[in-house]
């Protein structure tokens, strides 16, 4: 069994879902596709990450962000964070759009 970080140690994945990326409605479900997209990726990485996933109303934050203790994580800082975990930041986003978009069409089949 992987031993799990305490939650203060744990990097915060902090991800803002653009409302467009689910249709021309997209904003009457953002809201609900955020709470069943963090459902869905709380276990990714469970064991060093930790999940927030909120609607992108204001386009001038970004879509990706990392944070610790409530600080934003640099992107170089969170690289660092999880290659110590053998996670490599290009392939961990890569993932995890591929996912999302998996995941907006399973919203939709429900």
């Amino acid at each position: 069994m992987e031993n799990k970080l305490p939650l203060y140690k744990k990097l915060l994945v902090f991800y803002r879902i653009e409302p467009g990326c689910l249709g021309p409605q997209g904003t009457d479900y953002v809201e609900e596709f955020c709470v069943f997209a963090k459902k869905k990726l709380k276990d990714l990485h469970g064991h060093c990450l930790r999940w927030t996933i909120k609607p992108r109303y204001d386009k001038s934050l970004p879509e990706l962000e990392f944070q610790i203790k409530n600080s934003t994580v640099s992107r170089e800082n969170a690289e660092k964070y999880l290659s110590s975990f053998d996670i490599e930041l290009d392939e961990f986003e890569e993932q995890l759009e591929e996912m999302l978009a998996d995941l907006v069409d399973a919203f939709f089949e429900r």
